[in-house]
């Protein structure tokens, strides 16, 4: 049985280096964009490895700013055709990996276009039926790549909210006026929510290259919740003068983020198991006392569509959080 589950496996990677020389070929005879395409069909291999930086940068080059349109629109067209049809695990992986760091270290152009490409479609990178059943371990490797691409979107979703990206401004929500924390800190906690899905479980908790992505969206986790903290100290600081309508939306935001605490902690205790966790800067959030909690839910049930407190009593002492290297 070992040696027929090792002889697969070599017949297996034969095949993907076939089909990727194949596709190399093709598209160096054919494709009006060589470079770009060739750059992403190889940086995309069927290689359980790391995609080259040499082929990154191409790619990241073609989405620039400075690039040409067409360009752009060339390049994200193959990285999504990539993805929608492979069934290879590694193949999907390092794509929505690409797209990732894209997202990171390109300019605000990236994705921009990535949204405006994505109109008419509910779901961009819809890997929801994505199955990889070559082996076992595939089968493991798929599960954490679905919620990987789900983090993704909801990345996009945030940013078309809020039209920033809260990784690169982690300060905006301090300055939000009540009705943009009432639409953005909700858009955030779902990002938070599809993040902590994120957890890798079975054969895909000992692979290097999901180590890697995880590695990513840890740093962006600890950026995530000091976005959403900021605003949180923003909203607890007008809660009690706020509406009765605008109160309770207040008050289940202000209480998904304490729940959302407490599962992010656990987020990171696993994230410390691995080599890249030694290095993180992680977010300690220190939780309100309950009294805090029964006197904003007091408020709303005293308040009413007219009413108002005139004195703050309750400010944001109650609410506070700090940083630690670990």
């Amino acid at each position: 049985m070992a040696n027929g589950s090792g002889s697969q496996k070599t017949i297996r990677k034969a095949i993907g280096a076939l089909k990727d020389t194949t596709k190399v070929g093709l598209v160096k005879v054919n494709s009006e964009y060589k470079g770009i395409d060739v750059a992403i069909v190889k940086a995309t291999s069927h290689d359980v490895v790391l995609p080259k930086e040499k082929h990154i940068r191409t790619i990241f080059s073609a989405l620039s700013a400075t690039s040409p349109r067409a360009d752009v629109t060339r390049c994200i067209h193959r990285l999504i055709k990539r993805l929608s049809k492979t069934h290879n695990w590694t193949v999907a992986l390092k794509t929505l990996l690409i797209i990732h760091r894209a997202i990171r270290e390109t300019d605000y152009n990236f994705p921009e276009e990535l949204i405006s490409y994505s109109r008419g479609s509910n779901l961009m990178l819809n890997l929801s039926h994505f199955r990889d059943v070559s082996t076992p371990e595939a089968w493991d490797y798929s599960a954490w790549i679905r919620c990987y691409a789900l983090y993704l979107e909801e990345r996009l979703e945030c940013y078309r909210v809020m039209k920033y990206d809260i990784n690169r401004d982690q300060l905006g929500t301090k300055m939000l006026d009540t009705p943009g924390l009432l639409e953005q800190l909700p858009a955030m906690q779902q990002l938070l929510f599809r993040l902590l899905a994120c957890k890798p479980e079975g054969a895909a908790s000992r692979n290097s290259l999901i180590h890697y992505c995880l590695s990513i969206i840890a740093r962006e986790s600890s950026s995530l919740y000091i976005g959403i903290s900021n605003g949180i100290l923003n909203l607890v600081d007008r809660f009690f003068e706020m509406r009765h309508s605008n109160a309770t939306k207040a008050l289940e935001i202000y209480k998904r983020a304490s729940s959302q605490a407490e599962k992010l902690s656990d987020f990171f205790q696993i994230c410390r198991a691995y080599d890249f966790g030694h290095e993180l800067r992680l977010t300690k959030i220190e939780q309100a006392p309950k009294s805090f909690v029964t006197a904003m839910e007091d408020y709303v049930k005293q308040s009413s569509p007219s009413s108002s407190l005139q004195n703050r009593t309750v400010s944001t002492f109650f609410f506070f959080f700090y940083l630690y290297k670990v």
